[in-house]
């Protein structure tokens, strides 16, 4: 297997970083039980998150010459986001996404950036351990959601003494 270098995004980055904005939607799909998240074309939201943040905010991981992992930064007035974070289904479990996550909080601290954010979709169990893993242990913002469809949820944790759904 190739080495892994972490690098800045670069124009010719483009079709390999919408690939990994598509497997990223098809696990928000997958969590959530939903095909229709990130609509028809989900790549080409990417061009609009590239259109948005810059790709002075972005990083990419490569093997080889393919770009394998994906992970950028929302900057704010000294309040910054940490998103997306994504590595390519084969390249997974390595330590990539590691790698590309500690790059963007190094970067952000090298800026002046009060808070770095990370908002992980509440079920997704492994993103939460993997940002508290990286230093996320800051509960911030909490998004509440009235179900008037009437899905399935999964029980979820308790906070201020109040038992939530996921």
């Amino acid at each position: 297997m190739d080495p892994v270098t972490i690098r800045n995004y670069l124009p010719d980055d483009l079709a390999a970083c919408r690939a990994l904005w598509v497997e990223l939607t098809e696990w928000h799909r997958e969590i959530y039980g939903n095909p229709g998240i990130g609509g028809a074309h989900p790549g080409l939201q990417f061009d609009e998150h590239l259109q948005r943040v810059g790709p002075q905010h972005l990083w990419v991981a490569v093997a080889g010459d393919r770009v394998v992992g994906l992970a950028g930064m929302i900057p704010g007035d000294r309040e910054t986001e940490l998103e997306p974070v994504v590595v390519g289904r084969e390249y997974r479990g390595r330590g990539i996404g590691l790698q590309l996550a500690q790059t963007v909080v190094a970067h952000a601290k090298t800026t002046g950036v009060r808070f770095l954010s990370a908002r992980p979709v509440a079920r997704n169990a492994g993103a939460l351990r993997f940002f508290h893993r990286l230093g996320f242990r800051v509960l911030g913002h909490v998004e509440l959601l009235a179900d008037f469809a009437g899905r399935d949820w999964k029980s979820g944790p308790n906070l201020a003494g109040c038992d939530f759904e996921l």
